[in-house]
């Protein structure tokens, strides 16, 4: 067994159910990354294989395996487990339990790395040929790169709070103004204080408390300080992904009130996309971090619908 390499706040107690933890090495054994698995439920027919990767500022499970008591639904993986999907999750290097002891600032092309190992462990296991992804915000991004990189492992990809050039960003115009902070150290603190600016920099109101406040402490139980590599290369050198080289299905889901990426930035990036099979879904109500907001089940709606679509018939 890997070792733990979760170094959170103390006074937190999170613990996840259901699931198997699954390590595997990078680096001829030198890196451990932490994987998180949900099966599909015996009961319903098999749907496929998903991969969920998580943004910036949070690890996988607080992410896609978050409990709210009287907030049904709030783990996407029990959700999509119990419709038919296998269902996986991963802590990128620098984040979570994964190691964390390269003195590196975990980059979205590292990321991409991980999603390469990540994704060879689990077809030898899966029961489906290629990967859904889903990938949120930086995470996105990671997610993108990887499907550039690995197309044949993909089967369909979407990509959440998605950003292409940055152009017309807030948020982006925003942290440029910190990029001299970013520069200096290879992580970041965080706090209760900064998990619930996320919700309330764009449209306050589109998440609940009580979800925001589930969320911070679960992300505090397992880190207190996040890399600052995604947000270096998202204030400074995107474009990071082809979308011409991206010919893989593909859905890109915006919310309504995102500030990381502007409608004319991700409509210009759709138009690239080589592959026919291609949606744009704008969801209703919903900021950042959508899998949080109030509107989750819309979310789950859209992304259940592209990964359940009949592949087109072409004569």
């Amino acid at each position: 067994m890997a070792k733990d390499h979760s170094s959170g706040l103390p006074g937190f107690n999170v613990r996840w159910t259901g699931g198997e933890d699954h390590w595997v090495t990078r680096e001829k054994g030198e890196i451990d990354l932490f994987m998180w698995h949900k099966p599909a439920a015996a009961d319903t027919p098999f749907a496929g294989t998903v991969l969920f990767v998580h943004g910036s500022s949070m690890a996988s499970q607080p992410t896609f395996d978050l409990s709210v008591p009287g907030r049904p639904d709030s783990s996407a993986m029990e959700w999509f487990r119990a419709r038919g999907f296998d269902t996986w999750t991963l802590d990128n290097e620098g984040y979570g339990r994964s190691s964390k002891h390269r003195d590196i600032n975990f980059d979205i092309s590292n990321g991409a790395d991980d999603l390469a190992a990540a994704s060879a462990y689990i077809l030898q296991r899966a029961r489906s040929p290629g990967l859904m992804v889903y990938g949120i915000s930086s995470g996105a991004l990671k997610a993108a790169l990887f499907a550039q990189r690995h197309p044949e492992r993909v089967a369909r990809l979407a990509l959440d709070a998605f950003v292409w050039t940055g152009e017309g960003s807030p948020t982006l115009a925003r942290r440029r103004e910190r990029m001299e902070e970013w520069t200096r150290a290879h992580r970041r603190p965080i706090d209760k204080a900064f998990v619930h600016s996320i919700f309330n920099r764009d449209h306050p109101g589109t998440a609940e408390d009580r979800a925001v406040d589930a969320f911070a402490d679960a992300i505090l139980s397992l880190d207190s300080s996040m890399p600052t590599g995604t947000y270096v290369d998202m204030c400074s050198k995107l474009p990071l992904v082809d979308p011409k080289q991206l010919n893989v299905p593909t859905i890109v889901m915006r919310g309504e009130y995102d500030g990381i990426a502007s409608f004319d930035d991700l409509l210009d990036f759709f138009r690239l996309l080589p592959h026919g099979d291609k949606q744009f879904a704008v969801m209703a109500g919903i900021s950042h971090a959508s899998f949080q907001q109030k509107n989750y089940y819309s979310v789950y709606h859209i992304l259940h619908g592209f990964f359940t679509g009949p592949a087109p018939v072409y004569p």
